[in-house]
């Protein structure tokens, strides 16, 4: 079964990691995460990154993973490489995120082997326009929904991924069954994300992670 991370509040997280989650949190938000013993993702906030913060988040909790930002074009690669470079000194494994269309027949031969490639799976607001099928190596997921995220685990060899969609949903007494949201049948926040969280479980119960590192 792949890494699972709920990059949101504590009250989620202690309860993902009741199931088999792990901590994790933003380079902007560490209090989320000062209890607990291992931090074993760090995100970031892309729309308004800023490295320095990040490194210093990475310093502070040496995690398993952390994604570097975003590379929307081709011409942004060396730069998002040598910031990668500076976080693995610090983590792990180090995520690139490539979502420029320059990528597409060259995306193995342009990012380093030793990089996990990240996939911003599609919503209405964005996400990774690359063919799956270009992803040759292994891959974390980055939010959408839950089964979004299943079905591109036929298509991609499946690392980790992280997922707050469930969260949004629960606020409206919602949670998720496998294929949909549904109105939970006894409410509460808690019960939606409990339960939401074992359903997703279910979905990765027995998936097989190829190796290739």
């Amino acid at each position: 079964m792949p890494l699972r991370f709920a990059t949101h509040s504590k009250r989620v997280q202690k309860i993902a990691i009741e199931y088999g989650w792990q901590p994790s949190a933003r380079y902007t938000n560490l209090r989320d995460v000062q209890d607990f013993d291992k931090v074993n993702f760090i995100d970031i906030d892309f729309k308004n990154y800023d490295f320095d913060k990040h490194l210093d988040a990475v310093k502070a909790t040496k995690p398993h993973l952390t994604v570097a930002q975003d590379v929307f074009h081709l011409d942004e690669l060396d730069r998002t490489l040598e910031q990668a470079e500076q976080l693995n000194k610090h983590a792990d494994k180090v995520i690139i995120v490539p979502k420029a269309l320059g990528f597409e027949g060259i995306l193995e031969s342009a990012i380093p082997r030793n990089y996990i490639l990240g996939f911003s799976v599609p919503t209405k607001y964005g996400g990774t326009e690359l063919n799956p099928k270009e992803f040759k190596r292994p891959v974390h997921l980055l939010g959408g929904r839950p089964d979004t995220q299943r079905e591109l685990g036929n298509l991609m060899n499946i690392y980790s991924f992280d997922c707050n969609r469930f969260t949004l949903d629960a606020k409206f007494g919602d949670y998720f069954v496998g294929t949909k949201f549904v109105p939970h049948p006894i409410g509460g926040y808690d019960n939606c994300i409990k339960d939401s969280i074992k359903m997703i479980n279910l979905l990765w119960e027995n998936y097989s992670y190829e190796s290739k590192f």
